[in-house]
């Protein structure tokens, strides 16, 4: 993906605390999506090869992989992107020469106005909603995440406590097309997909072993309704 694409509406963000593999979560997003790896904690070998792991699957699914950090690592890596701390804003020039994908993260109105200087393609505003990786933060609420996101000038994304359907209020309401990013919005949708599958996998394994031996089949049956188990 070029600077030239528009940027991704849906976004996860990498959580070295989360209690399953980025790359089990990104395998699970919709084609078209975004990721920004983050696990700074990784030796630098352990983070490349991470990476490169989800670059592979981005060719596949379509998806755009930036990395959170400085735009050289990110271009020698292969990432689509570099996403910028603040600290880091005035690497943006550099970002911009190497013709990666700009983002940085936004939390008032300062920050958003760096943000618009650096020429940030998207600006993740937060946090909008309550969440469990920042407990006790406090949030911006509509009205100000939208004063801020405005104010930044690039791709407005929402994070914090965001699902789908509340980034599609959120549009609605402010008539702003607006990107959303989540962390454990993923992690859930995950964790349900894999228990319908394992149910799934039991119900199928009953069958086969109904089909096996049909008498088994119909006598256990009869012995969970005389006992009520049904």
């Amino acid at each position: 993906m070029t600077a030239r694409h528009p940027l991704p509406m849906q976004w996860l963000f990498s959580d070295e605390r989360s209690a399953m593999a980025v790359s089990r979560l990104a395998a699970s997003l919709p084609p078209g999506s975004g990721i920004v790896l983050r696990h700074d904690g990784l030796p630098p070998g352990a983070r490349w090869r991470l990476l490169r792991r989800l670059m592979r699957l981005s060719r596949t699914r379509g998806l755009t992989v930036l990395l959170a950090g400085d735009p050289a690592t990110a271009r020698r890596w292969g990432a689509d992107g570099v996403h910028l701390r603040q600290r880091d804003a005035h690497r943006a020039h550099q970002a911009h020469a190497l013709g990666l994908i700009l983002t940085l993260p936004v939390h008032d109105g300062r920050e958003a106005r760096r943000a618009r200087r650096a020429r940030a393609r998207g600006v993740f505003v937060s946090p909008l909603h309550p969440t469990r990786s920042h407990p006790g933060v406090p949030t911006l609420g509509r009205a100000a995440w939208l004063r801020i996101a405005r104010l930044a000038g690039g791709q407005p994304v929402a994070l914090g406590g965001m699902t789908a359907a509340r980034a599609r209020q959120l549009s609605r309401a402010n008539s702003i097309t607006t990107g959303w990013a989540a962390i454990d919005a993923w992690e859930e949708k995950a964790a349900k997909r894999r228990a319908r599958a394992a149910s799934d996998s039991d119900q199928g394994e009953s069958k086969m072993a109904a089909l096996r031996d049909p008498a088994r089949s119909t006598l256990d049956a009869r012995g969970r309704q005389k006992h009520g188990r049904w």
